[in-house]
């Protein structure tokens, strides 16, 4: 019969569990099985002691939930925490052994028992931790005076690691015999030691020989100090070990703990050759959509059981993933991606728009009434978008007022087979907007682009527009063009790079700053506006796009609206320098 550790490495690799994993935890029980053939040779000089990842299972058992649904109930460890801390006690070196892995780096979402999972290890170092030669338990030796270090970023954030430890201790009749359990102070009876909360603010932070460390969410630490300060103590003990337990977090290029995971990934790719430093990220692989349920559990691996936490999680999850989308708030869809779903947010990748400028949008609406008051007679400026066959398309207008502020407006189409998948799957409430009259359910399963054309031009007459110029990304709107031309509109092509859509995207944007934009509050377009994100190259030039290539939440009318913008910027450039020659163009 296969140890659990390793039944669990076999069933991601080779069974069942291959689809509810991504690819890191795949390549870390890849490792594990690789490993396992090569134990105990000259190169490889380390063996799987069943014997000792054991005693961690056994450990857990003795230790009782201190909140939530099980509270005071011994900790059942589930399949996944088997294989991690399986894999971390188990591997030992076959002469000494002593343990193999001296630093561990894991990531996965928010509210995957990170908490009761490290509190529960520090009273291990402290009561339990040993070492002893392979299979030989009966020979195991105890540190002495076991020192134990809870790290946070700060010292409340530290206290809060520590004071689970001591919660759980006290709660737990074995491991309250044994300790001596004060309310600033946690040591052993008979062999001394200490658990502490460490932080920048502690004092003396290198002057210990830790058996144990913990490092709490890693992505908040601004620097990799107490970590480097711990880690260069080691050396003092037989087999001291940090633990670095973290979800994703921002800013992934100067952000310590990304840096961390970027050298766990190269170690689980087999580009760094490192045995003592143990890796498992759990995350939506790339491409992954979001709001497709199936995929949560990759970031997430307590919804693979059926426990009572386990649903409560779940339902507290998709609550929040609905209001983060339904309500288009950027902040809160970040936040989302970041804490649920463990996706590392680059500044590559930052949001077009900030919540205070989403707000900032929103305020320079104006009545439908006022807005068409507003636009009549004035010069306008066409911008399309369309993209695949089967999703929304768009018609923006970018409409140049007397008092220097631009009036912009968009309209969507998309085709009823794709607005009821997207209702049914996203909960993108396109017959909601439809209702209002932000868009168009178009009959069918793909785009006809006849219905943008009517519409741009009953548009154009209605309000009684000066417009000729129409501006369109000839990859997918050629044909357009085409019909565009044969109804007396200028067709412009827009290419859709960074260097040519960067000067009207940060125009836009900078208008909208400046409280020079008005709109006629149209909920389509201020969704999309709030799901686009920004990519920039080298020399700083930006364009929109989407967080995710299949991501359905769309930005399709603020990219139409930017196209127009394109020539809104040659006309603006344009007329500066008739201006200067002093020619009047009206």
């Amino acid at each position: 019969m296969m140890h659990p550790t390793t039944q669990y490495a076999h069933d991601v690799v080779y069974g069942p569990l291959g689809s509810t994993v991504c690819l890191w935890e795949k390549l870390a029980c890849e490792r594990h099985l690789k490993d396992l053939e090569r134990q105990g040779t000259d190169d490889f000089p380390y063996v799987f002691d069943e014997t000792r990842a054991d005693r961690i299972f056994t450990w857990f058992e003795i230790c009782r939930h201190v909140r939530g649904p099980f509270q005071g109930q011994p900790i059942e460890l589930l399949d996944w925490q088997k294989f991690d801390l399986g894999c971390s006690y188990g591997w030992v070196h076959k002469d000494t052994g002593a343990r193999r892995f001296r630093v561990s780096f894991e990531e996965r979402g928010r509210g995957n028992v990170k908490s009761t999972e490290k509190s529960a290890e520090c009273l291990y170092f402290m009561c339990a931790d040993a070492i002893y030669p392979p299979g030989r338990p009966e020979l195991a030796e105890y540190e002495i005076m076991p020192e134990i270090e809870c790290a946070a970023v700060d010292r409340d954030q530290a206290k809060r690691v520590w004071g689970d430890g001591r919660a759980m201790a006290l709660a737990s009749p074995d491991i309250a015999d044994v300790l001596e359990i004060q309310k600033h102070n946690i040591t052993h009876k008979y062999r001394g030691g200490y658990i502490r909360p460490l932080s920048r603010e502690t004092k003396n932070k290198d002057s210990g020989a830790p058996c144990g460390v913990i490092i709490d969410e890693y992505h908040a630490h601004p620097t990799s100090e107490i970590k480097d300060t711990l880690k260069n103590s080691f050396g003092k003990r037989h087999q001291s070990f940090m633990r670095i337990i973290t979800t994703a977090g921002k800013d992934a290029e100067n952000n310590p703990g990304k840096k961390e995971r970027d050298i766990g990934v190269k170690i689980l790719q087999g580009e760094i050759a490192e045995e003592t430093y143990f890796v498992m990220i759990r995350e939506l692989d790339e491409g992954d959509d979001p709001h497709d349920e199936a995929n949560w559990c990759k970031a997430n691996p307590v919804l693979r059981s059926d426990s009572v936490y386990a649903r409560n999680m779940y339902v507290e999850i998709k609550s929040e993933h609905d209001l983060a989308f339904g309500s288009g708030d950027p902040d809160k869809i970040l936040a989302w991606m970041i804490k649920r779903m463990d996706l590392w947010q680059s500044s590559s990748e930052e949001k077009y728009m900030t919540a205070e400028l989403m707000e900032k949008w929103k305020s320079l609406a104006v009545s439908r009434e006022v807005f068409k008051i507003l636009i009549q007679g004035t010069y306008t400026i066409n911008g399309n978008d369309a993209s695949k066959r089967e999703d929304l398309t768009a018609a923006g207008f970018v409409h140049e007022l007397r008092d220097g502020r631009i009036a912009v407006s968009a309209y969507g189409f998309i085709p009823e087979g794709a607005a009821t998948r997207h209702e049914k799957t996203d909960r993108v409430p396109y017959r909601f907007w439809a209702k209002k009259n932000w868009c168009d359910i178009t009959p069918g399963e793909v785009n006809d682009m006849r219905y943008l054309e009517k519409y741009i031009t009953a548009y154009h007459q209605e309000n009684e527009l000066v417009m000729k110029e129409s501006c369109n990304d000839s990859y997918n709107l050629s044909q357009f063009m085409i019909v565009m031309e044969e109804l007396g509109y200028t067709p412009i092509e827009v290419r859709q790079g960074k260097p040519s859509l960067s000067e009207a995207t940060k125009l836009f944007r900078n208008m909208i700053r400046e409280g020079k934009v008005v709109h006629d509050g149209n909920e389509l377009l201020t969704w999309c506006l709030s799901n686009a994100y920004e990519e920039q190259d080298t020399n700083e030039n930006i364009k929109l796009s989407k967080k995710h290539a299949k991501d359905t939440q769309r930005i399709d009318l603020v990219a139409a609206i930017i196209n127009a913008m394109t020539q809104y910027v040659v006309k603006k450039e344009t007329r500066s320098v008739y201006e200067e020659r002093g020619i009047l163009i009206l």
